[in-house]
């Protein structure tokens, strides 16, 4: 009896140890690559008109992950392995949930927009903005300029300054998130930008250290249809 119910419980850990390694590898880049390139996924009819993407995911339901992704000849391929990234102080949010100042990183399928930098000259074909102490991204909700970019005065009561005198906008990236239409209150200012050395959480961008950033400003072309996906933590991509 002793001998069957050792090797019961032999069983049932086994079992238990299967489950946990299937769930592990949920959330990983290549499970969402081999659904994503599934022909019955209905969830990359939104990749359609997409040639190179950012993903930005929790993987393993654990750290935040930046990785980067193609589509050849109609196949989603990986092109830059999962890489530690920061998001907002409060974690994820779905847009209809997503309001001014809350700190959070918003959930959705985003075109990548225009890109800035303090540098005169970048290694990259994508054409960019040299901040100056002029350039600045309006959060003022009252303001008619809400979520857009200025260069020079602005009668904003509230803005970002886009030349910092910190890394993080050495390299920025719009997340074209509520800009086409603007809705004002609902989140501005959401880039694609440089992280520290401790990965500080930010204010609701997502930031990647500059030795990873360098490569995807290489990689990026201007005649390539480029966005960003910021998956949810619960998020089935079945």
């Amino acid at each position: 009896m002793k001998k069957y119910f050792i090797l019961s419980c032999f069983i049932l850990f086994c079992i238990t140890l299967n489950a946990q390694d299937d769930n592990d590898n949920n959330y990983t880049i290549e499970s969402f690559l081999f659904n994503w390139n599934h022909p019955a996924n209905n969830t990359a009819k939104v990749m359609d008109n997409t040639d190179q993407m950012i993903v930005v995911f929790r993987e393993r339901f654990q750290d935040i992950k930046v990785a980067g992704v193609e589509k050849e000849n109609g196949v989603w391929k990986l092109k830059f392995a999962p890489v530690k990234a920061s998001i907002g102080r409060n974690g994820l949010i779905y847009e209809m949930a997503k309001k001014e100042g809350d700190g959070c990183t918003p959930v959705g399928f985003f075109e990548l927009g225009k890109l800035f930098s303090y540098e005169s000259s970048i290694k990259s074909n994508l054409p960019f903005t040299q901040t100056t102490s002029e350039d600045k991204w309006i959060d003022d909700p009252t303001s008619d300029d809400y979520n857009k970019y200025i260069r020079g005065t602005t009668t904003a009561k509230s803005f970002e300054n886009l030349l910092l005198k910190n890394i993080y906008y050495k390299y920025c990236m719009v997340i074209e998130y509520n800009t086409h239409p603007v809705v004002k209150g609902k989140g501005s200012a959401i880039f694609f930008h440089v992280a520290d050395e401790k990965y500080s959480p930010t204010a609701g961008c997502v930031a990647i250290a500059e030795s990873d950033m360098l490569p995807y400003l290489n990689w990026l072309q201007p005649n390539k249809r480029k966005a960003i996906w910021i998956i949810a933590d619960e998020e089935d991509e079945d």
